[in-house]
């Protein structure tokens, strides 16, 4: 018998994290890149983190209809003549961050879910504000991700390349770190999704003196720097993966979809059409049973 049998967490200086037949392997050079892009990453903004523990969810069986809109779209939209894109949009308060997350949940079990990032300018850490977390966050779920072994060799290689990757341009970063390290892989999940992208904000105006026009045209220019970027992505015949944005429909956005990318993108506006009275009405029945059973109150 091996003297590895039914070993764990071994370290004999270039293997480490051995359990059963899931592992990375990771050589010294490799660790370091890991932890260079770590440090330049959001763990708030990912779907799964502690940070987002108590973000709201969708309560069961409400919100139905729009997240069998989406996960359908994901697991079964390989028409080439499919838009690659969904805008889910609506008003504050409409719904769009819990069912991101939901969706985000749902499409991990399936094992559909790239990646995700949800910014926040008002909840959790700084850095989820900024345009500079959103490609190295993005990058780092796929070195993590069990399915992508070969892309996350690739990424870590590019990064220990270039560690400087993390001052340039968005475009730059997603090109070297994602559409790059992507090309020559198949077999992949099929969506990111990024919510919130409305709260993305210019990072250097956060702590100067300005008129709130200079700061909604700085936050605007990054939102759809990042839209651009996207956009750019989608239309690349190697990007293997579909893209859901959720935002309030603000102009500046609002305008790029409608100019811009009409025609490989498809707008869900949360409205009237999927219900949300019936959901409410759900949602208030739950919470109400939750009190008389907790109270020994007899139903109606």
């Amino acid at each position: 018998m091996s003297n590895f049998h039914r070993a764990r967490n071994v370290n004999t200086g270039d293997i480490t994290n051995i359990n059963a037949n899931n592992y990375h392997h990771y050589d010294g050079r490799s660790r370091n890149a890991v932890k260079e892009l770590r440090e330049h990453i959001a763990a708030g903004a990912m779907h799964d983190s502690a940070e987002r523990c108590d973000a709201p969810k969708c309560h069961p069986e409400t919100r139905v209809a729009v997240q069998g809109e989406l996960v359908g779209w994901i697991e079964n939209g390989n028409k080439e003549e499919e838009p690659k894109i969904i805008w889910l949009t609506g008003p504050a308060g409409g719904g769009k961050t819990a069912i991101m997350g939901s969706a985000a949940e749902t499409c991990q079990k399936k094992g559909l879910l790239a990646c995700s990032f949800f910014f926040s300018s008002f909840t959790g850490s700084t850095n989820r504000r900024f345009k500079r977390c959103l490609v190295p966050t993005l990058a780092y779920q796929l070195v993590q991700h069990k399915a992508l072994r070969d892309v996350g060799e690739r990424i870590l290689s590019c990064v220990e390349h270039d560690p400087a990757i993390f001052e340039k341009q968005v475009g730059v970063q997603f090109d070297q770190l994602l559409l790059q390290p992507l090309r020559e892989d198949t077999d992949l999940p099929k969506v990111i999704l990024i919510d919130g992208l409305d709260e993305c904000q210019a990072e250097e105006y956060c702590d100067t003196p300005r008129s709130p026009q200079e700061a909604a045209r700085a936050n605007e220019a990054d939102q759809t720097e990042i839209l651009h970027v996207l956009l750019k992505a989608a239309n690349n015949p190697s990007f293997p993966f579909r893209i859901i944005i959720a935002s309030r429909p603000e102009p500046a956005i609002e305008s790029f979809f409608t100019d811009i990318a009409h025609y490989t993108t498809r707008k869900i506006f949360l409205d009237v059409k999927y219900n949300p009275d019936a959901d409410m009405l759900l949602f208030l029945d739950s919470k109400f049973a939750d009190i008389r059973r907790r109270y020994n109150i007899p139903a109606p």
